[in-house]
C-alpha cells in the first residue's frame, strides 16, 4: 500500500473536554475528503464517530468498556470531593493515586496494538490524556500527534522554565513571597509521591507490563509522549499562557470549533429564547460536575438577583431533584438538562457572560467565542486555566470552594458592566479567526512529510 494511501488513526479518551476537539479535527479532514480515516475510542463514543460527515467517512474501532476508576461519574462522593478539591496539591495527589495505577490501560493497550496491526496507519492522532497510545506508536516506529484542550505548560510538563508557575499549582505570573517559595516546593512534592508505597508498586507495574508488551524504556519517560511527536497542538490560543520557550513541533492554532450554527433547527424554542432577551447569562459547568443541594439553591438565588438578566443554566437531568418547585424558580431563569450545541448557545451575541469550571474544552470555546467568563475552577489543570483567564483579562474566579452568593452576583456584574472583559473576550475571538483553529490544525497534520 502506498504511504500516502494509508489511513490516518485517531486515539482519544472518553471525556468531552478531549474526546470533542479530537471528533471536530477527524471531521474536517472528513470534510476534505481525506481517505482512510479512522478512530479509536470507548465503546459508548461509537455514536459521536459515527454521526461524523463529510466527503470521506470515518470508520469507528472500538476500545472497549469505559474503565471506572477513570470516569469521574463513576466515582463515589468522598472520591469526587478529594479529586475536585480547592488544594491544587491535595487534588493533584488524591488523582495520582486514584488513577495511575497501569493495569487499568493495559486492555486498552492490547485492543489499540490490534487495531493497529489490523489498520496499518500512517499517522497516529491521540489527545494527550491518551499517553499509552503514544507509547505504543514510539514502540511501533509510527508517526503521531498530540493533541489537546490544554496549555503549553500542561501538554510540555515537567518541562517548564526556572521560575515558571508549576502547572497544575493555579499559581499565577505574579506571585506573592510565599507564593514564590509554594512554586518552589510544589514540583518537589509532586516528585515526593513516587516514594508514596501505593505509587511505588504501581510503578513497578508498570515497568513489567512496559516489558511485557515490547514499550522501550524511551517511551516511558514522563516527556516521552511530547519530545517523540511530530507535532504537538494546544487547542488554545497565543496569549493566555504565560512567555515560555516551545519546542519547534508545538502549535497553538486556538480551539477546534466546528462550522457554526453546529445544530441548526434543533431547538427552536431555546433559539426564540435566546433572540428573546438581550442579555443572557451561560451557566455550564461541565457535564461531570457534581453539585451539591446548597450549591443549586445558591446559583438559584444568583439568577433571582441578576432579574436585570436573563440566566440559561445546563444543568444534568440527574441533578434536578436538587431543585427547588418549579414555581419557586426565579421567571428569569431557564434550566436545559442538554443542549444540542453549546457552542451554538455560546456564539449567540445575547448571551454575554459564560459561567464556567475552567476546564480546557468550555474555557478555550468561551475565548474563541468572544464570551469573558466567571471562573469556578474544578480539576487540578483547571485552577491554571482561570489564573490565566484573570491575567488575559478576560475573566473573574470565584475564591469560595462552594460558591458565595454575594461573591457570585458581584463577581458575574463585574464581567456584565466592566467593558475591558468584552474588549479582552473580542481581542481573543480575533485571533481564533486569524488563527484557523481547526482549518489550521487540519492543515498542520497533513503538511507532516508522512501524509504527502
Amino acid at each position: 500500500m502506498p504511504r500516502s494511501a494509508r489511513p490516518v488513526l485517531f486515539v482519544s479518551s472518553s471525556g468531552s473536554g478531549v474526546l470533542n476537539p479530537m471528533l471536530v479535527l477527524a471531521g474536517e479532514l472528513a470534510r476534505r475528503g481525506i481517505p482512510g480515516l479512522w478512530f479509536a475510542a470507548d465503546e459508548h463514543c461509537r455514536a459521536d464517530v459515527e454521526a461524523i460527515r463529510g466527503r470521506s467517512t470515518v470508520e469507528f474501532a472500538s476500545l472497549g468498556e469505559e474503565i471506572p476508576e477513570l470516569s469521574p461519574t463513576s466515582w463515589d462522593d468522598d472520591t469526587y470531593w478529594e479529586i475536585t478539591q480547592r488544594s491544587t496539591w491535595k487534588a493533584l495527589r488524591a488523582t495520582a493515586l486514584h488513577t495511575l495505577e497501569p493495569s487499568l490501560r493495559l486492555d486498552k493497550h492490547v485492543r489499540l496494538d490490534e487495531i493497529v496491526r489490523r489498520v496499518e496507519p500512517a499517522l497516529l492522532v491521540v489527545d494527550k490524556v491518551s499517553a499509552y497510545a503514544a507509547r505504543l506508536a514510539i514502540a511501533r516506529g509510527i508517526p503521531y500527534v498530540v493533541a489537546g484542550p490544554f496549555l503549553p505548560s500542561n501538554m510540555l510538563y515537567p518541562k517548564v522554565p526556572k521560575g515558571f508557575p508549576a502547572p497544575n499549582s493555579g499559581l499565577g505570573r505574579h506571585m506573592t513571597r510565599a507564593q514564590r517559595l509554594a512554586n518552589r516546593l510544589f514540583p518537589l512534592r509532586t516528585a515526593g509521591l513516587l516514594r508514596h508505597p501505593r505509587i511505588v508498586a504501581a510503578l513497578l507495574r508498570f515497568v513489567r507490563a512496559r516489558r511485557r508488551l515490547g514499550i522501550p524504556a524511551r517511551a516511558g519517560r514522563p516527556t516521552a509522549v511530547t519530545d517523540h511527536a511530530h507535532l504537538v497542538l494546544c487547542h488554545t490560543l497565543p496569549g493566555v499562557e504565560y512567555p515560555m520557550p516551545l519546542p519547534d513541533n508545538v502549535r497553538t492554532l486556538g480551539a477546534m470549533i466546528p462550522p457554526l450554527p453546529e445544530a441548526p433547527g434543533a431547538d427552536d424554542d431555546l433559539s426564540a429564547w435566546l433572540d428573546a432577551y438581550d442579555s443572557i447569562v451561560y451557566i455550564g459547568l461541565g457535564t461531570i460536575t457534581r453539585l451539591s443541594a446548597e450549591q443549586i439553591a445558591t446559583l438559584v438565588d444568583v439568577a433571582g438577583k441578576l432579574d436585570d438578566h436573563h440566566v440559561l443554566w445546563k444543568l444534568p437531568k440527574a441533578q434536578h431533584g436538587l431543585l427547588p418547585p418549579a414555581d419557586k424558580l426565579p421567571p428569569n431563569l431557564r434550566i436545559e438538562s442538554w443542549l444540542p450545541s453549546q457552542l451554538d448557545v455560546l456564539a449567540h451575541p445575547n448571551v454575554r457572560v459564560f459561567v464556567n469550571h475552567a476546564g480546557g474544552g468550555g474555557f478555550n470555546e468561551g475565548l474563541a467565542l468572544g464570551k469573558p467568563m466567571v471562573l469556578h475552577p474544578l480539576w487540578v489543570d483547571c485552577h491554571d486555566q482561570a489564573v490565566r483567564g484573570a491575567d488575559a483579562g478576560v475573566s473573574l474566579t470565584l475564591t469560595a470552594e462552594r460558591f458565595d452568593l454575594d461573591e457570585v452576583v458581584h463577581t458575574v456584574r463585574r464581567v456584565l458592566t466592566e467593558e475591558s472583559f468584552t474588549a479582552r473576550a473580542e481581542h481573543f475571538r480575533r485571533l481564533q479567526l486569524e488563527l484557523g483553529g481547526r482549518a489550521a490544525a487540519a492543515d498542520a497534520i497533513l503538511g507532516l512529510p508522512v501524509l504527502r
